[in-house]
Formats: structure tokens, sequence, C-alpha cells
């Protein structure tokens, strides 16, 4: 085989291989379209306060005892010099119960949807702060709390429906 030979079966290849990453790319790109992305974010994020939330409740602003229970026996806030207890345990896990409800709920919706996430990742913050040793889901939540925030909720949600009503109302 000589030099030009060679080259020219170099470029036949390169250009097959550029075909075949330039193929895959559009296709990750229609599966990963960024509205079906951030709804996907919103839900993984919204499913396990949820699923802890509906725990906590016995019927309707029904706090049951293991909630209680937890937040006074349990849960310890670890800070420099402690572990301490929460203050104000039946409060804190009122507040913990409804905000594990109402938060996952506007965040499916899209309604709200970044301050939502703000008050997820706070609730992360001190989740981590009760769990040190969770910290790698914890950072999971905190990541795609701040994705939400930095990249709202996308067109398939409450939030770009009203912002698309707004705008139409307005005549922008």
């Amino acid at each position: 085989m000589t030099t030009v030979e060679h080259g020219k079966t170099t470029e036949g290849l390169t250009s097959r291989i550029t075909d075949v990453v330039a193929q895959a790319d559009r296709l990750v790109r229609a599966v990963a379209q960024p509205s079906f992305v951030e709804l996907m974010l919103r839900l993984a994020l919204a499913v396990p306060f949820w699923r802890s939330g509906v725990l906590k409740w016995d019927g309707f602003l029904q706090l049951n005892d293991t909630a209680v229970t937890l937040f006074s026996d349990e849960f310890m806030l670890h800070l420099p010099g402690g572990p301490y207890p929460f203050p104000a345990p039946t409060a804190m896990a009122f507040l913990s119960g409804c905000a594990e409800i109402v938060l996952p709920v506007l965040l499916v919706l899209g309604m709200g949807t970044r301050f939502a996430a703000l008050g997820l990742l706070g609730m992360t913050l001190v989740v981590q702060l009760t769990v040190p040793d969770g910290w790698p889901i914890h950072l999971t939540w905190a990541a795609t709390a701040l994705a939400i925030m930095a990249h709202g909720a996308g067109r398939i949600s409450l939030d770009a429906l009203v912002a698309n009503f707004t705008r139409s109302r307005s005549g922008r």
C-alpha cells in the first residue's frame, strides 16, 4: 500500500467514524429533548420527598406519632459540638411533612418550580445535617434542585403555560 492509498483509507475511515458519531449525537438529542429532561428532573426530585412526606400523615393535617417521635427522639442535627436535638420537634415534623407534600406537587405540576426546588434544596441541606452518611444521595438531590433552579420548569409545565398566556395578553 502506498502512502497515498493509506491516506485515502484513513480519510475514509475518519469520515465514516465522523458520520456515525454525528448520527449517534442526533439520536441522543432526539431522545433527550430539553423539555422532557426538565420534566424528568422535576419528577426525580419530587418522588423521594413525596414518599417521605406521605409517611408523616394519618389524614388531612393529622401528623402521625411516628413523625413526631422521629423529630423528638431519633433525628439529631450533626453540627460542630453536637449532635443536637431538633428545636420544636412537633413543629419541625409538621413543617417538614407539609413541605414534603406541597413542594413535590408544585414540582410535578411545574408551578412556582424554581421556588419549589429552592425549598427542597433547603430541606436537602437539613437532611444532610441530620443524616451525614447519606451525602451521596443528598448530593444528587442538591444537584437536581440546582439544575431545576437554573433551567426552570421547561415547556411541559404550568409555569410555561402562565408565561405564554401572559405574553399573549400583553401583545408580546
